[in-house]
């Protein structure tokens, strides 16, 4: 009907297909970063990577980056909204839970100018 031709892949051969081989490199690539900082130590006195913990949120992060292909963001796609991410919490009216809360925001905007610099 579109002029499409199916290509089916199994799932020990992705490379027949590109979107989805492209997306498990860009996957092993956030896992690879994020590992590195996500070493713990345990009982045994060595470090071990728990990227296996880290799936969560780097499926949400992924989920919430613009596509090219699609022109929006996956978990828009999948859910219709956008989830919130933690930053977005920073944006509401959070300084009249505590006092404190205004320290930690002044805190925060003066380390996001620090980082931009």
């Amino acid at each position: 009907m579109l002029g499409t031709k199916p290509a089916f892949s199994t799932d020990y051969h992705p490379q027949t297909d590109g979107l989805g081989e492209r997306m498990i490199q860009k996957m092993e690539d956030i896992i690879r970063r994020f590992s590195v900082y996500g070493m713990e130590y345990n009982k045994n006195q060595e470090y071990t990577h728990e990227w296996v913990t880290l799936l969560p949120a780097i499926q949400h992060a992924y989920n919430t980056i613009h596509k090219s292909t699609t022109g929006t963001l996956p978990s828009l796609v999948e859910k219709g909204y956008n989830p919130l991410m933690p930053v977005d919490h920073l944006k509401t009216n959070l300084l009249t839970i505590h006092p404190i809360s205004k320290y930690f925001h002044d805190m925060w905007n003066m380390e996001c100018d620090t980082a931009s610099r």
